[in-house]
């Protein structure tokens, strides 16, 4: 019922008839200085609607396709509030988004497992003989490493042609692709505790965070 509110809103909004909800105002005020597409916000409302009727990713490209969907689509829009218009940079934006929502839900796996909800593709799962109930169980098998290493690695790749797509298409995308910095930062911490998800380690804050954002923004 909560996303057919919003997709109720976002028709209102592109109407020029917003209902009365602060989110809604906002918006519509931001659409008469910016031109931004209406298919990359119903695209963030359609993916997690598929998601509530499908609770299951049943392979890596099902993943990848549902985080271009819920991410990527917010750095197309960022691009377009830019004023940005370019082949690589939408390119960038792709892959970009790819990485940062395949690392996001590596992050949640403890807490989906609290829960029960699987976030891991099952064609991985199966591939290294790894069970759902094992990981809402937290067990952190041999097997359960190297499927969070293989969706790692599969974001990895995507940040690295995000990165070099980024080259070509100017500086001016270093603050809309900054969350780079929380990325690899997280990958390489992953990396150090063999991609065990569940360590503790992974749950600590990152007190040189600002420095890092800072200098990237800078210098890069």
């Amino acid at each position: 019922m909560r996303l057919q509110f919003w997709t109720n809103a976002l028709d209102g909004i592109y109407n020029s008839n917003p209902t009365r909800s602060p989110v809604a105002l906002e918006l519509h005020r931001i659409l008469q200085h910016h031109k931004l597409s209406k298919r990359y916000f119903k695209r963030l409302i359609d993916a997690r609607s598929n998601k509530l009727s499908g609770s299951i990713f049943v392979d890596l490209e099902s993943l990848e396709r549902y985080c271009d969907y819920t991410t990527s689509s917010i750095y197309y829009l960022l691009l377009e509030a830019q004023g940005t218009a370019s082949v690589n940079a939408d390119h960038a934006a792709s892959h970009f988004g790819k990485a940062h929502g395949l690392v996001t839900l590596i992050r949640s796996v403890p807490y989906n497992a609290r829960k029960r909800v699987m976030v891991l593709p099952q064609d991985v799962l199966l591939k290294h003989g790894v069970s759902s109930e094992s990981v809402f169980q937290g067990q952190s098998s041999a097997g359960f490493k190297d499927t969070v290493l293989e969706v790692a690695s599969c974001a990895k790749q995507h940040l690295k042609m995000a990165m070099s797509l980024k080259k070509t298409a100017g500086k001016d995308l270093n603050v809309i692709f900054l969350p780079t910095v929380c990325i690899e930062n997280y990958l390489e911490e992953l990396r150090k505790v063999d991609f065990d998800v569940f360590h503790p380690i992974l749950q600590k804050r990152n007190g040189v965070l600002p420095l890092q954002l800072l200098w990237r923004k800078l210098w890069f």
